[in-house]
């Protein structure tokens, strides 16, 4: 380990080690229960899944830790450096670099807030978000759930500028606005960043809890999704239907249980369906963070439950609005350009009745 590593490992873990060492006092209401209103920026390093190179080892080597700091950092340095301004175009098609942009360049480090570095609970480094399954990962899918994965996954392709989906034959990727993701539609955040369960994603990973005895509401600023909690209520009935489910709230001591079902057909979950179940549980950790964690359940999609838990970290920082598609005239374009791609494919098709 190198001497930068070293100090930098040493560092986190102590700091981890005070943070553990000082029982902070929970915030509380008025009547009594724990207070979670404020802001947090949940942009964490450490992945959902576990890299497999991890095993079932839920800890994180304090000198692994900084590694994956240090590798960021230089990441950002690296593509925050100034651009020469007499460089030329990019080639066609792009410079087949991958990404949030695909290869055309559009995002760079500006835009992009991971976080700098992997998680802490009570002082000890994560591997991963996922906690059960052992290995961190997702549970195997069921037969049911690979068939239709492998299926949705014939309408994504890469551009290469032709209507390869013409000779697909059946409904192609393009031929509605509501076969385009949920994203795409700027109906949902991507990644589950609304959730249930709520993830951190590339950007905008900020969120807002407001809480009183009656309703919480978490605000997420990624399509402006709000959640609406509503306290020790029942569940609406199973016709009714909603985007980010049918969410109620309890407490288990100090624990604030919600409860979410009635989901839509589409969910912002990862391959989830309208049986999505989640559990989750917000609580104060020992060294006085918030701590969030899940359970998820769909029998349509995974052969058993997962779970995970990561800190919400408060922040300073004011939320903005995010604005996407600026009215959603990308979307338009999508299909505009899918429309021309098809003429251009008829009109180089010789005629039908010629020898």
């Amino acid at each position: 380990m190198n001497t930068l590593s070293g100090s930098l490992a040493g560092g986190l873990l102590a700091a981890g080690l005070a943070g553990a060492a000082m029982a902070a006092e929970i915030p509380r209401t008025p009547e009594g229960r724990p207070d979670f209103s404020g802001t947090y920026n949940v942009a964490t390093l450490t992945p959902l899944q576990r890299p497999e190179m991890f095993g079932d080892n839920l800890v994180l080597a304090p000198e692994e830790a900084a590694r994956i700091a240090e590798e960021e950092a230089a990441r950002l340095a690296e593509d925050l450096e100034r651009d020469d301004p007499n460089r030329g175009a990019p080639p066609k098609g792009g410079d087949g670099s991958t990404g949030a942009a695909g290869n055309v360049g559009g995002y760079n480090a500006f835009w992009i807030e991971r976080g700098d570095g992997a998680f802490q609970i009570n002082g000890e480094f994560r591997t991963s978000i996922i906690t059960d399954p052992a290995n961190g990962r997702f549970p195997t899918m069921t037969a049911a759930a690979m068939k239709g994965l492998m299926e949705r996954r014939r309408f994504y392709r890469e551009n290469t500028g032709e209507a390869w989906w013409l000779e697909a034959g059946g409904v192609g990727p393009y031929d509605d606005p509501e076969l385009r993701p949920l994203g795409e539609r700027c109906l949902l955040g991507f990644g589950s960043t609304a959730g249930p369960p709520m993830l951190p994603v590339l950007y905008n990973n900020t969120k807002r809890i407001i809480q009183n005895p009656d309703t919480v509401v978490i605000l997420v600023e990624m399509n402006h999704d709000a959640r609406i909690v509503r306290m020790n209520a029942e569940h609406a009935p199973p016709d009714q239907r909603f985007w980010l489910g049918d969410s109620i709230g309890y407490w288990e001591g100090d624990t604030l249980v919600v409860d979410t079902t009635n989901f839509r057909n589409e969910t912002a979950m990862y391959n989830a369906t309208r049986d999505l179940h989640v559990v989750e549980r917000f609580r104060y950790g020992e060294d006085g963070q918030l701590i969030y964690s899940f359970t998820v359940q769909d029998p349509n999609v995974w052969t058993e439950p997962w779970s995970g838990e990561y800190p919400w970290p408060r922040t300073d920082d004011r939320m903005f609005e995010y604005a996407c598609h600026e009215g959603n005239y990308a979307l338009g374009g999508i299909l505009r350009g899918a429309r021309i791609l098809e003429q251009e494919t008829m009109d180089a098709k010789p005629d039908a009745g010629s020898d």
